[in-house]
């Protein structure tokens, strides 16, 4: 009897309640009005938080930088990643990888020493980790999550945030340590040209194919990327940096926002150099994987794709093989 009471009071509180809304209050309609107006405008307000911008309710910045995800970052980073795959798949199937005309020679050539190849996989097995976690995180809610029920959704976008910000670590330190390190070998020379009119060589068919273009210790497709690893990445560090510690920054609201269209924008880019840079060095280029294992290479690779830099080396004496 009590239970049926009490459902039979909600019920007439609810018909009540609907009836002055509908009805409306004049007054009230219009005190609310002007109240969220001035929240709009960006009235202050007052609260025991000590962040930078905690007497503002909402953010009333520049809401261009929302929508930026949806509609371009998101779309963006899944063509950058299997755009560039599926591209790079259909450029096999036609043209076939770039083989050593000679074949190995057997002697392996002094290259990267055991140092550069740590700092390397110090960089690049959490740049990978980040950029699959980075998919999830900008992109998952559009393209993943439809597929996924909402358990799993919600554990996949907590392991990608965690695996995300302890990666991110490493990949700084990385990234820092490649770009002072490595930026002395990455200059650009006049035999640089030569190679992009070629594509490097790496084409099988037509006017391209059996050219050889010159290449110091680096090639020119190796010093566009590592250029735009280490400006992009610049901007990619910065802008990470005021994501993962918000509360050593203080970020304002609009530079919170414009972090993460930035962190978004320039993880695009590096995420299709890092797919370019991973097809070319594992699967079109006969034997260039064993350079970043070892930190050797096979002297006819040394010949075939970085022959200034071989003969740089012969010429001066630093040539040195592997015993």
């Amino acid at each position: 009897m009590n239970k049926l009471f009490n459902m039979l009071v909600m019920s007439a509180m609810l018909l009540v309640s609907g009836f002055a809304i509908a009805n409306g209050d004049a007054e009230t309609t219009q005190s609310q009005a002007h109240m969220w107006q001035a929240i709009q405008e960006g009235q202050q307000g007052v609260t025991t938080s000590q962040s930078t911008f905690h007497d503002q309710l909402i953010n009333v910045n520049d809401e261009r930088l929302i929508p930026a995800r949806e509609t371009y970052l998101a779309p963006g980073i899944m063509l950058a990643v299997f755009g560039m795959i599926a591209a790079f798949a259909v450029f096999i199937a036609v043209n076939g990888i770039s083989k050593l005309h000679g074949g190995f020679s057997g002697k392996m050539v002094y290259r990267w020493s055991k140092f550069d190849v740590f700092i390397h996989w110090l960089g690049a097995i959490p740049c990978l980790l980040l950029i699959l976690t980075g998919i999830a995180l900008l992109a998952g809610r559009f393209f993943i999550q439809p597929y996924l029920g909402d358990g799993a959704w919600s554990s996949l976008v907590y392991l990608s945030k965690e695996i995300h910000d302890v990666m991110a670590i490493p990949f700084i330190i990385g990234w820092a340590v490649m770009v002072v390190l490595w930026a002395k070998n990455q200059m650009p020379a006049k035999y640089d040209l030569g190679w992009i009119l070629v594509v490097g060589g790496y084409i099988n068919f037509g006017p391209f194919k059996g050219k050889h273009p010159d290449a110091g210790f680096a090639n020119a497709g190796e010093k566009m990327w590592f250029w735009t690893f280490a400006f992009v990445g610049a901007l990619v560090v910065a802008s990470g940096v005021v994501l993962l510690f918000p509360n050593l920054i203080e970020p304002s609201r609009s530079l919170s926002m414009l972090a993460v269209v930035v962190h978004g924008a320039g993880a695009i880019i590096i995420a299709a150099f890092s797919i370019i840079h991973i097809f070319m060095a594992t699967v079109m280029s006969e034997g260039g994987m064993e350079c970043m294992v070892s930190g050797y290479c096979d002297e006819n690779w040394a010949k075939q794709h970085h022959n200034v830099w071989y003969d740089e080396i012969k010429a001066d004496g630093t040539l040195k093989y592997k015993d």
